[in-house]
């Protein structure tokens, strides 16, 4: 800190407070990061209660559709839509899961939204049923999923 001839304080130099917003600035970067990383944690927290919420049948299928997901397309982020889990793409869904008891269906759904990346000349399937999901389809989960954000 600078002072005049007489004692008394003039504030900071110009360097000072450089250094000072520059360090305030890296603060708030830094709490912006762990926000992020925080919330994204919290959201897949969230999912994985919603999934273990789930009836036997749906919680089975959840787990795997899940872990397919996270697996083949990490970019992807885990979240909550309209109570289902879901998973995005810069905040964007891009595919979801329906239990089938959450509207009393007689079978789960894998959907996509139009942010994924399905098209297919005219006209492509954005939902598709699920009753079991077997090693043949977590295989055809994981194509169309690595499909979807390409």
């Amino acid at each position: 800190m600078s002072s005049t001839e007489g004692g008394t304080h003039e504030g900071f130099t110009a360097e000072e407070r450089a250094a000072m917003k520059e360090h305030a600035q890296e603060l708030k970067t830094a709490a912006r990061r762990r926000s992020r990383a925080d919330k994204a944690a919290e959201e897949e927290r969230d999912v994985l209660a919603k999934i273990a919420e789930m009836q036997d049948s749906d919680r089975i299928m959840a787990e795997r559709v899940h872990a397919v997901i996270t697996a083949s397309a990490p970019a992807l982020a885990p979240k909550l839509w309209y109570g289902m889990p879901a998973y995005a793409r810069d905040g964007k869904v891009v595919c979801f899961f329906q239990s089938a008891g959450k509207f009393k269906s007689r079978y789960a759904t894998l959907g996509f939204s139009d942010q994924a990346k399905l098209d297919e000349g005219t006209m492509w399937a954005a939902a598709f049923a699920l009753t079991e999901v077997t090693a043949e389809v977590e295989a055809r989960i994981g194509a169309l999923v690595k499909q979807a954000v390409s």
